[in-house]
């Protein structure tokens, strides 16, 4: 397994934010997602955040992101995700979760 790390930030309106909230409440992301999000060999998945901006960790499998074929579900949800979305300045076109760089680890930092 191995730890990645991306950025998003949130288009800065309030109602947008509780309503991008409340579809990734528990029981509310829609499960042929989940399902496609694990296929990938996603084991464990976290979003924090903080004002407009968030942070996604994952712990995924040496083989991530596994090729799989995507349900119809996981297109929609994508198309719903982006009115809430600000991509980072720095992504490329379409990207919408840019990949971070660990810069510090507090067990090699002796």
């Amino acid at each position: 397994m191995r730890r990645l790390c991306f950025a998003l930030d949130l288009i800065d309106d309030a109602a947008l934010i509780a309503d991008y909230e409340a579809r990734h409440a528990p029981g509310a992301v829609w499960p042929a997602v989940l399902a496609h999000i694990r296929a990938q060999g996603v084991a464990a998945m976290e979003i924090w955040r903080t004002g407009d901006r968030m942070v996604m960790i994952a712990e995924v499998a040496e083989d991530y992101p596994r090729a799989v074929s995507a349900p119809p579900e996981f297109a929609a949800c994508e198309y719903l995700m982006w009115r809430f979305l600000r991509p980072l300045p720095h992504a490329a076109p379409g990207e919408k979760w840019v990949t971070m760089a660990r810069i510090f680890d507090l067990g090699g930092a002796a």
